[in-house]
C-alpha cells in the first residue's frame, strides 16, 4: 500500500459496523450476560441507520445472539474470534483516491503477549477479505485502540503503546512514522507519553484523548484528588494544549469529567474512560459507569455531536474485559458503488 491510502475519521459515513459477541464465559467470570446485554443494546442503538455485523460462534453463543437481537436488522457472521475486541483484531479500514476500500492489517502479538487467543490473529485478514478490501500488511505491532484519526493525516498515538518493548522493541518514533505514512496516510503522528492506570492495552489513546472535528480533541479531568488517574490526565491536557495537527492549527481542546475509580468484582481498578465511545451514523454510543460524572460527560457529548443522539450504555460489566465500546467494535467506511 502507498500513503494514498487514509483511514477516515470516524464520523465519516460508514457502511458497516463490525462487532463479535461476547463468547467465552472464562473471558468474563460473573459478568458474560451484563456483557451480552450491553453489546445487544449497543448493536440496537445502531443498526437503524448502519449495517451490524455481529460475529457469532456455534452453539449458544450464536443462539444468545439471535435470541438477544430478535427483530433487530443485524447480520450474524460465522467468523472465528477469540474476544470481542474488534478494534485491535479487526483490520483498520481504509479509502484511496480511487474511492477503493482499503484494509491495514498490522502484526498481531496479543498486547504484547499478554492475551494470546486461538483466531484472532487471521481476524483481520478474514474480515478484510469478506469486505472486499485491498489489504496491506504491516511489519508493526499496532491495535486499532492505539490510532486515533482526523481523517486529514492527523494521528494520536502512544509511546507507551507502539514503542513497548513487547511490541516493538527497538523501534523509535520516526520508524514508526513511516509505516504509518504508508498504512493509514499520517502526516503528522503526535505523540502522547502514557495510559490509564491498569490498562491492559498499554495506553490506548481511545481512552484518552479523540477527535471529534478536524482540529478539535476531547480529553478528562480528573474527578478530584482521589482520581486514580489525576497526574496522567493532568499531563495529557498539558500535552495536547501544546500540538499542532498535520495541517498546521493548534488543537482546540474540549474537557469532559474522569468517571473516577471505577473496579471490577474483586476491587480491582478499571481502565473505565468515558472517551471510549463509538461514533456511529446517527448515534454515539458512550460507555456510563454509574459515576456521579455520568450525566456531565453525556451532557459534553451531545454540544460535540449536535446531529447525533448520544445513547448512554452501562459498560461496567464490559470494562471488566479491560475496554469499553470503542474497543468492542470497527467501523467500515462507506465507499463509492
Amino acid at each position: 500500500m502507498t500513503a494514498d491510502w487514509r483511514q477516515p475519521a470516524e464520523w465519516r459515513r460508514h457502511a458497516a459496523c463490525w462487532l463479535a459477541w461476547p463468547s467465552h464465559p472464562e473471558e468474563w467470570p460473573g459478568e458474560l450476560d451484563a456483557a451480552r446485554r450491553a453489546v445487544a443494546e449497543m448493536a440496537r442503538a445502531l443498526a437503524p441507520d448502519e449495517q451490524v455485523e455481529m460475529l457469532v460462534l456455534p452453539g449458544d453463543s450464536a443462539d444468545s445472539a439471535r435470541a438477544a437481537l430478535e427483530g433487530a436488522p443485524v447480520r450474524f457472521r460465522d467468523i472465528p474470534f477469540g474476544d470481542v475486541w474488534l478494534r485491535d483484531t479487526g483490520p483498520v479500514f481504509t479509502v484511496n483516491g480511487a474511492g477503493q476500500l482499503g484494509a491495514a492489517c498490522f502484526r498481531w502479538t496479543g498486547w504484547g503477549g499478554k492475551y494470546v487467543f486461538a483466531h484472532d490473529p487471521e481476524l483481520a485478514g478474514r474480515i478484510a477479505a469478506e469486505c472486499g478490501a485491498v489489504i496491506g500488511r504491516f511489519d508493526l505491532a499496532c491495535e486499532g485502540g492505539a490510532l486515533e484519526v482526523d481523517g486529514e493525516g492527523t494521528v494520536l498515538t502512544t509511546r507507551q503503546c507502539l514503542l513497548s518493548a513487547a511490541r516493538n522493541p527497538g523501534a523509535t518514533e520516526a520508524v514508526v512514522e513511516r509505516v504509518l505514512a504508508d498504512a493509514i496516510g499520517a502526516r503528522a503522528v503526535l505523540w502522547l507519553d502514557r495510559g490509564l492506570e491498569n490498562d491492559h492495552t498499554d495506553g490506548h489513546i481511545d481512552t484518552l484523548a479523540r477527535f471529534t472535528a478536524p482540529g478539535r480533541v476531547v480529553c478528562m479531568t480528573p474527578s478530584g484528588p482521589a482520581d486514580p488517574n489525576r497526574d496522567v490526565l493532568t499531563d495529557i491536557g498539558r500535552a495536547l494544549a501544546g500540538m499542532r495537527d498535520a495541517e498546521g492549527r493548534p488543537l482546540e481542546i474540549i474537557e469532559l469529567p474522569s468517571p473516577g475509580r471505577v473496579e471490577n468484582r474483586a476491587g480491582e481498578l478499571c481502565a473505565a474512560s468515558y472517551l471510549n465511545f463509538y461514533i456511529g451514523n446517527r448515534t454515539v454510543v458512550v460507555p456510563v459507569y454509574g459515576a456521579a460524572a455520568d450525566q456531565a460527560a453525556l451532557e459534553v457529548l451531545a454540544r460535540l455531536f449536535p446531529d447525533r443522539v448520544i445513547a448512554g450504555i452501562d459498560a461496567r460489566a464490559v470494562v471488566t474485559g479491560g475496554g469499553a465500546f470503542h474497543c468492542i467494535s470497527q467501523q467500515q467506511p462507506e465507499v463509492a458503488a
